[in-house]
Formats: structure tokens, sequence, C-alpha cells
């Protein structure tokens, strides 16, 4: 039996390569598991001559992604760009069962006809980031739906019902007494079975995913395999700087938003939440972000502005970036709006008109909550002038002709019902 050969060791100029690129890719991580796993695995694959395998899980419940879904799908994007392989896996036959990720309660199981359909709109508007010269596709009905309870049942082995409850989710409601199933204790377990399935050497996940990409590690290491690391991402605030970005908080900006949308949205967010912006959501280097610091130090409008360039640049082009950003300056940093602003009759009756109700109605926030919210901090105005956060209500005489505005992108005018 002849001995495997020790690894040759790396020339000075592959390993200070290795660390450029390491440093490089770890740019607007979270974590890094191990810490120096990065590097190591970066190492095997210059020595074996092979790119990673770079493992993403897509929960289809939904079907519009934003800014927030793509932070994970730029990195992913930046591993291929580095010449590794995307793998991503649509997880059709765990969406039936529904991550219990930040759940308080069971969800609602979807049919494979809903998750497909879902997984597709998905892949749409994903590959307006991602390449498709270095993707894998896959869907983990292809190795789960054939496993036999002899297998899951020797795969839950590696696990302990001590360990499931030390996720904050399910550790919420057992205190509670909320109902846990356990269909949703063997979530994790499936999405770690997904990494011993396709090999994954890596895998990426929001920060609310650390727990069962972990879960990977450990089965990997249970089957006799190298294990993954894990690459968490931070969770993108909102626009609205308060919350995660979600669509039912109106604080989103959608992958399908026109350029001058993505743009007045990014310009509309607070001064503090650059740097977060910067570093998830525009695909810089360490450098570059170094560059955007010391812009940000000396003109804050200036690296807004980099900002909002910058992402319609990666979703529309340079010339559509350009374009956008003049747009808004000629309408809003010279306070010029368009003399062809939409419409909005005001209601008629009683002769009061509720501001946060026409809000609403005219389509200018998604619902009376997000309105309170933009009316506290300062982002709703009349004829130019900031409304108060208790504003009204008015009479409807008195609003007839005036312009009414959300931040500096959105503007109805109002005017008399006829």
């Amino acid at each position: 039996m002849t001995s495997q050969a020790a690894p040759q060791p790396l020339t000075a100029g592959q390993e200070e390569r290795i660390v450029a690129k390491a440093r490089d890719l770890a740019v607007g991580t979270a974590q890094v598991i191990p810490e120096d796993g990065l590097a190591e695995k970066l190492r095997t694959a210059e020595r074996e001559g092979r790119p990673l395998r770079i493992k993403l899980g897509i929960d289809p419940s939904g079907s519009d992604l934003t800014l927030g879904h793509a932070v994970v799908l730029r990195k992913l994007r930046q591993f291929q760009d580095a010449g590794h392989t995307a793998v991503l896996i649509v997880g059709d036959f765990t969406g039936q069962i529904g991550d219990p990720t930040g759940r308080t309660k069971t969800r609602s199981v979807l049919t494979p006809e809903q998750t497909r359909r879902n997984a597709r709109t998905y892949m749409d508007q994903a590959l307006k980031i991602l390449r498709e010269d270095r993707l894998e596709l896959l869907y983990n009905s292809e190795w789960l739906a054939g496993k036999s309870l002899a297998d899951v049942l020797a795969t839950s082995r590696a696990l302990t019902v001590a360990q499931l409850l030390e996720r904050d989710d399910f550790a919420r409601r057992h205190r509670e007494n909320l109902p846990i199933t356990l269909m949703e204790f063997m979530y994790p377990m499936l999405q770690g079975m997904d990494s011993v399935a396709v090999a994954a050497d890596c895998e990426l996940g929001g920060t609310d995913q650390t727990f069962n990409n972990l879960v990977g590690r450990t089965l990997q290491k249970d089957a006799g395999r190298d294990p993954q690391i894990v690459i968490t991402l931070p969770l993108l605030r909102g626009t609205d700087g308060a919350e995660k970005m979600g669509k039912s908080l109106g604080n989103w900006i959608s992958l399908n938003d026109t350029p001058d949308d993505k743009y007045g949205k990014i310009m509309s967010i607070g001064d503090d939440l650059m740097p977060h912006y910067a570093e998830l959501c525009c695909e810089w280097t360490a450098d570059q972000l170094d560059e955007f610091c010391a812009i940000l130090a000396r003109h804050p409008m200036d690296a807004k502005r980099a900002i909002g360039r910058r992402i319609v640049e990666l979703y529309h082009g340079p010339d559509e970036a350009k374009a956008a950003d003049e747009r808004f300056t000629s309408r809003f940093s010279r306070r010029e709006l368009p003399e062809d602003l939409p419409e909005f009759p005001l209601p008629t009756g009683s002769g009061q008109a509720d501001i946060i109700e026409i809000l609403v109605a005219a389509g200018l926030v998604t619902s009376k909550g997000e309105a309170r919210r933009l009316l506290a901090s300062g982002g709703i105005r009349l004829d130019g002038g900031k409304l108060s956060p208790d504003p009204g209500p008015f009479a409807s005489e008195d609003l007839a002709g005036k312009v009414l505005q959300r931040g500096k992108l959105h503007a109805v005018r109002l005017v008399a019902k006829e």
C-alpha cells in the first residue's frame, strides 16, 4: 500500500496571491468559520488545480428580490469571478417544510408547484447578478426525495435535540410554550445533507443562517468529508435605517426597480447608513472601500452619489448610472420637480382630508405605518415644507394645487375632484 504524497508547498508568489484574494473575498462578511478557513480552502484549490464549490441555498418562499437578497448573491458572484463554481441549490424539497429561521410559529407548507414557480422567478432576477458559465443550478429533491427512513435516521445520529434548541428561534418558542414540529427540527439537518450531496467547500448565507450552515460542517465531518467553511454576511438594513430590509416594512429597494428609483432611494438613506451600503451593496474591493471612506470624510453628499451611481451601474450599466445621477441632480438638488407630475384627486364629502390616508391612496407609501414613520423622520413634504409627525386634518380646498412629496423621489400634485 503506497502512502499518499504530501502536498507540495506553494511558491511565495502563489501564497501572496491567495492572501490578497482571501482579503478581498472577506470584504463585507460578518464571519468566516473557521477564521483561517478561507485562505486554507484557496490553498487547497491551488494545489489541486480545481475551483472551489461555493454553495448557496435558495428558500423559494417568495418571488421578489431586494438589495438585501443581493448581498449574498454579490458575494457568490465574487467567487465566480475569482474562478470558482457557484452551486445554487433550490430548496424545492425543503421548501415544502419551510425554513423556521426567525419564525415565532410554524410556517405554512408550500406545494411543489409553488416552490418551482417561485424558483423560476427568483432565477430570472438572480441572473442579473450571477454569471451562467460558472453556475450549477440544482434542486434538492434530486437527492432528498429518494432518501429512505433508514438514511434519515442514520444521519440524525450526528445531531442532538440540545444542539437544535441552541437556535434562538427554537429556544424562544420552547420558552414560550409555542409549538415546534418535528418537521421543522429536521430542516437544518436536511440543509446540511445538501452540503454532503454537492460536496460543498464553502457555504454562504446571512447571519441568520449561521446555525443551519454549521450543521453542514457537522454532517460532512460525520460522513468522512473535508468540512465546508461557512461565510456569513450581515443583513442589510432598510432605507429607513431601523430594520432589516423587507417588503412588509416598505423600506426596500427591488432588483426590478428602475434606475431612477434605485438611485433616488439610495439618496434618501441617512448618512450613517452609507458605509453599510458601500460595503454590502457596491461590490468594491478593500482598496476601493478605503477610497470611498476618504471621500465620505470630506464630502458626504459626493459619497452618497457614488453609492447611487455604483448600484445603478451594477444592475443597468454605466450609461444609465450617469443619466440617473444627472436626472436626480436636475430634479432635486436644484429643486426642479417636473411639470407633468401625476395628479391625485382629493377626496370629497366632509371637506376634510387626512394626509396619511392620501399618502396610502396615492401610492406614495405602502401602509399607514410607513406613512407615520416617514412623517416622524421628516420624510414627507407639502409644497417643499416638511410636515409635522401628526399633521392635519386639512381642508381639501387648502390642499388643492399643492405638491405632496415622499423623500426626494416620489411626488403627486393634489387636485380638486371634479
